[in-house]
């Protein structure tokens, strides 16, 4: 395994997908005010986790890469991570 590979023992969440260097989520909310609500909670328990999503948002989603950037691969602080967003929905 490369520096750069992702660690072939990382346990993806279930409907996230491994992109590159990330792991890639789109989620879809009813409108804006439900993006917004949720994006929030993730920046709460991305605080809490010292770990910080790459984000966007349109209107009723909000798409999420995640990597550790400091290692330049996904690694399990990434799908840790991926999973407390799931408790987020």
């Amino acid at each position: 395994m490369s520096d750069r590979e992702p660690d072939p023992s990382l346990d993806v969440p279930e409907g996230w997908a491994v992109v590159g260097d990330a792991l890639r989520k789109e989620f879809v909310f009813a409108d804006f005010a439900e993006a917004w609500a949720f994006m929030t909670r993730v920046a709460a328990e991305a605080e809490r986790m010292n770990h910080h999503p790459d984000w966007s948002n349109s209107w009723n989603r909000v798409v999420i890469e995640l990597t550790s950037h400091d290692v330049g691969r996904l690694t399990a602080r990434d799908t840790r991570l991926a999973v407390a967003i799931e408790g987020c929905v």
